[in-house]
């Protein structure tokens, strides 16, 4: 009969580690982005927000309000850095909305 090792892993390291040996880190990405943005902007932001996708570290949102994409377009350097933080790395350099 063998042993059991005594090393006792937690479920978030071990969760980083698949995610990082099956190459699912961008999609990961993806649902962690869509979540802040949901957080951070509030329901009344989200109910016109109609895709949230991050390009080259830019992040692209499609709103479907013109007036809301301009209120927003004034304080899209606090959006980047909120953003950021809410994620625990620095992601997104820039916000385009369309």
């Amino acid at each position: 009969m063998s042993k059991r090792k005594s090393d006792s892993f937690s479920v978030k390291d071990l969760m980083g580690t698949f995610i990082k040996e099956n190459n699912l880190s961008t999609g990961m990405q993806k649902m962690e982005i869509e979540e802040a943005w949901a957080k951070l902007m509030g329901q009344g932001v989200v109910s016109y927000t109609d895709k949230v996708q991050l390009q080259n570290k830019t992040l692209v949102v499609s709103l479907s309000s013109s007036v809301l994409r301009e209120e927003l377009s004034y304080g899209k350097e606090k959006m980047v850095k909120m953003l950021n933080e809410e994620l625990g790395v620095e992601l997104i350099s820039k916000i385009m909305l369309v």
